[in-house]
């Protein structure tokens, strides 16, 4: 049976479908609520997928399907598949790392310890944490407020009472109340245990109050050393709990998901929130093989959630709604209050989870790093092809005089500083910071068009507003080059993109990749620029004095200003001196001419 035919076979029902290559090798597992819908998506004409997603569906030879009873039941079974199979193009998590969780042990006395694998033995396991040293600090916190046992003997009252333990040096400096020697009894070490555990699981204001009340209820009683023990739990938990909340209490017991997709990748948080305070925080990384939805990809992530932690909350807020449904677990989506205040915190968490991989991925692979802002910044500008080749033009002049402008060139995302070039404008007058664009974008590709032809940039920016953006373009249209380039205009005050033919600015998220390469090749031509200029502007200071001076050529002036260093010790000079450098004549006139001039004494070195 031809593979269509299979597929139009489908049930309209929620279920999981696996698609085969032609060696039986699974290369993808999806989910859908209405399977026969959701696969027929796929065996569409070519020219309607991405490039992906056509080469994962030519590959396709077979295809197979598991009906489920409802649409978490497939999240769970597609989740469980790509662990199985690692379909190739299926979204790869990319952080494979163990993470650590809290462990209460399933004995007579449990303890409470940190561990990175989960054993089926009965014990309670908390977590997982994203932060190994937030994991430690909890389990110290933990001992130091509970006199929790730490070796790993096993206790039972048989033990007790044959005395076969001797107790540790933890016993001896109070640390531990020696439940190996019966110096705590069972019910009372579990109810210490039981705290633990209904800390971790939020219950914070509840064991708080609880010790409040058993304080008063001992200073009533006047056993005021038993009341300053209760005081001293309850403060310490008030430090510990105080430092995890987050807002009110009565935003009640939610999850948080939240999501960003950077191309290929995508950066996931989850917390969980539990009588206001965070009491589980974790990041994920993902990587797409194909072209997915975000809804579709932040399910994926929520199963992923499940089945690492169990049960989620009935309630999850999420910044759009996943292509799914779980029964009795409602997805909110907030627009203001506490609520959006979570999400936008859990966002931060993801966006940081991105900005690491970025520099870590500068630092170990820059070539890979370097497409990614060159494959970010194409997709920004809506351009047809990768802009390998960027320059930038910037002018500078001060007043008018001395005006220059100067053209920086990166290629592959980084300065190639060989190709810079600066001008010196010819044909505009006064500070006409438009016309002096249009004036050396003209001459630089009329001049490179000649030259080298094939080494037109695919982008060129300009710093400045719409105005320059204009008028870099009428030179552009006059060469007939509009059609080959893209030139876009960045503006520095609030770091606009302005695109021909596009009223409104565009605005780049401040932490993209994409903006910041901008940012920098704009920053890169406003140095050079201004270097270019400040030396024509020191130049031209210097010779508007010495170069008036009938007889006083390059040479001479050079002479003068070897010997004396500025035109102010020129004019303060001894006329002897002056004379044995120029002669007399010229001396004199030199002399003359600069003690006559009130500027001259006001030059610097």
């Amino acid at each position: 049976m031809d593979i269509r035919q299979k597929i139009a076979l489908f049930p309209h029902s929620p279920g999981v479908y696996r698609y085969y290559d032609a060696e039986g090798n699974v290369i993808y597992v999806g989910k859908a609520k209405d399977l026969h819908k959701r696969v027929a998506q796929y065996f569409v004409p070519a020219e309607r997928l991405t490039r992906k997603t056509a080469v994962m569906v030519s590959k396709i030879a077979d295809a197979e399907y598991t009906v489920v009873e409802s649409e978490a039941d497939a999240l769970l079974l597609e989740n469980n598949l790509i662990k199985q199979f690692k379909p190739r193009y299926n979204i790869l998590l990319k952080d494979s790392k163990t993470y650590p969780w809290i462990c209460v042990t399933a004995e007579d006395f449990p303890r409470v310890m940190l561990t990175r694998r989960m054993v089926r033995d009965g014990s309670r396991y908390f977590g997982p944490y994203s932060s190994v040293i937030h994991a430690r600090n909890l389990v110290e916190f933990f001992h130091s407020v509970y006199p929790l046992r730490t070796c790993k003997h096993k206790i039972t009252s048989d033990v007790i009472l044959r005395g076969k333990i001797r107790p540790c040096l933890n016993f001896h400096i109070r640390k531990c109340l020696g439940c190996c020697v019966g110096g705590i009894s069972q019910k009372e070490y579990n109810q210490n245990i039981e705290e633990i555990v209904s800390l971790l699981k939020g219950g914070g204001r509840e064991i708080i109050q609880h010790y409040k009340t058993l304080m008063a209820e001992a200073a009533d009683r006047m056993e005021f050393e038993q009341a300053q023990i209760y005081k001293e739990k309850m403060l310490s938990l008030e430090q510990h709990y105080s430092k995890s909340v987050i807002m009110n209490a009565i935003v009640g017991d939610v999850d948080v998901f939240s999501l960003v997709i950077d191309g290929q990748d995508a950066f996931g948080n989850f917390m969980r929130i539990r009588g206001g305070a965070v009491i589980q925080s974790l990041n994920l990384g993902f990587k797409l093989m194909i072209e997915e939805s975000q809804e579709s990809v932040l399910a994926m992530f929520i199963g992923e959630i499940q089945a690492k932690f169990g049960t989620l909350s009935r309630e999850i807020i999420v910044p759009f709604k996943p292509d799914m449904e779980i029964e009795n677990i409602e997805f909110r989506v907030p627009v203001r209050g506490d609520k959006l205040a979570l999400l936008e915190l859990s966002a931060r968490n993801a966006k940081e989870m991105r900005l690491n991989a970025l520099k870590q991925q500068e630092h170990t692979d820059p070539d890979a790093y370097r497409n990614m802002v060159m494959e970010s910044l194409q997709k920004q500008l809506g351009m047809s092809v990768l802009p390998e080749h960027i320059e930038c033009f910037d002018n500078s002049n001060i007043q008018g005089t001395n005006p220059v402008s100067a053209c920086v060139v990166f290629r592959n995302a980084v300065p190639s500083k060989k190709d810079y070039r600066h001008f010196k404008v010819k044909t505009v007058v006064g500070a006409n910071d438009y016309a002096t664009m249009k004036e050396v974008v003209n001459r630089r590709y009329s001049r490179l068009l000649v030259e080298n032809p094939e080494d037109l940039p695919q982008l060129v920016v300009i710093d400045g507003g719409k105005g320059q953006l204009s008028f870099a373009y009428e030179a552009l249209a006059e060469l007939g080059l509009t059609e080959k380039l893209t030139v876009i205009a960045l503006a520095e005050r609030l770091e606009e993109v302005y695109r021909v033919g596009d009223p409104h600015p565009m605005f780049i998220d401040r932490n993209s990749p994409a903006l910041k390469v901008l940012q920098h090749i704009r920053d890169e031509a406003h140095r050079f620029g201004i270097t270019f200029h400040r030396k024509l502007r020191s130049k031209a200071q210097i010779e508007s004095v010495l170069r008036t001076i009938k007889g006083v050529g390059e040479k001479t002036e050079q002479r003068l200003l070897l010997r004396f260093g500025s035109v102010a010790r020129i004019a303060s000079a001894p006329l002897a001196e002056l004379s044995e450098l120029v002669g007399p004549q010229l001396a004199e006139r030199i002399h003359s001419q600069l003690k006559g001039d009130g500027s001259a004494s006001d030059q610097t070195d």
